[in-house]
């Protein structure tokens, strides 16, 4: 059914320019949404769990046994290949790494009991992040996408590693993303990433997708602290809007997310061309 939508678009014939763009958009929105499918599950339990209570059963907990269950159903349906399923739990890891050290630190907190907790941190906070990478790998397969001017392993791994770096320094040493920012730019001023939305492929310079990736993150970061899913210190007293800082952590923590895919995806059609 959906190869069939997208086949329609991409070659039902139309001379009208508007009616060609409005197909071109709802080709691109279209494969959004299939790209957004974990991130807008888990957005769906959120106020599953946030209405409906299961006795016995922690909210926190009915979250991962949720994640769980779909992650199973994606591999199943092989809408995820085993590889994709090893790098979403390489980012789901990574994630529950800094959850626990960004928690031990005040943070944020998960206010509510949960059984399966590590560090105060519950353990499906980690398919937050983990849907993150759902969505790259998605949007890799759907848009078709293709970079051009990678960097090099050795600049985005180590502009990746300091990055991630200075989520955990920055509580004992200055912050310094405002210099790793300008520094990120650098790296990929030249790399562009090219997608193609029904027969027409586009490119726009990688670094803006950052900025792009990083704000809608941050708007379903409103979205999941308005439901309970965590707490910063300033929502304690009631619900507020999450600083418009926290759009630059996105921002940086996407570049990290792109790097590992990029980088696994660039190696394998080195190996398939030899």
């Amino acid at each position: 059914m959906i190869s069939n939508i997208l086949f329609q678009l991409r070659h039902q014939p139309s001379d009208n320019k508007a009616l060609k763009y409005f197909k071109e958009f709802f080709a691109f929105g279209f494969k959004e949404v299939l790209s957004c499918l974990f991130p807008a599950f888990i957005f769906c339990m959120l106020v599953v769990s946030k209405l409906l209570h299961i006795p016995g059963l922690p909210r926190y907990d009915f979250l991962l046994l949720a994640c769980l269950a779909m992650q199973s159903f994606m591999v199943y349906t092989k809408l995820e290949s085993k590889t994709e399923l090893m790098v979403i739990t390489l980012f789901h890891f990574i994630g529950l790494a800094m959850e626990i050290y960004k928690v031990s630190k005040g943070s944020w907190v998960y206010p509510e009991f949960s059984y399966l907790k590590v560090g105060n941190v519950p353990l499906y906070s980690g398919f937050m992040y983990a849907s993150v990478g759902s969505y790259v790998c998605q949007a890799w397969r759907w848009f078709d996408l293709k970079i051009t001017h990678w960097p090099g392993m050795v600049y985005a791994t180590a502009i990746s590693i300091l990055i991630y770096a200075n989520f955990f320094t920055l509580h004992y040493l200055p912050d310094v993303r405002w210099y790793i920012t300008p520094l990120l730019i650098i790296v990929f001023w030249k790399t562009k990433v090219q997608f193609t939305t029904n027969s027409h492929q586009r490119s726009m310079p990688l670094v803006v997708s950052f900025l792009l990736i990083g704000f809608f993150i941050w708007v379903g970061e409103n979205m999941a602290t308005f439901l309970g899913a965590w707490k910063y210190a300033s929502q304690h007293e009631g619900w507020k809007m999450v600083s418009l800082g926290k759009i630059s952590s996105w921002f940086l923590l996407i570049v990290l997310s792109i790097v590992i895919i990029a980088q696994l995806k660039l190696a394998r059609e080195r190996v398939q061309a030899n």
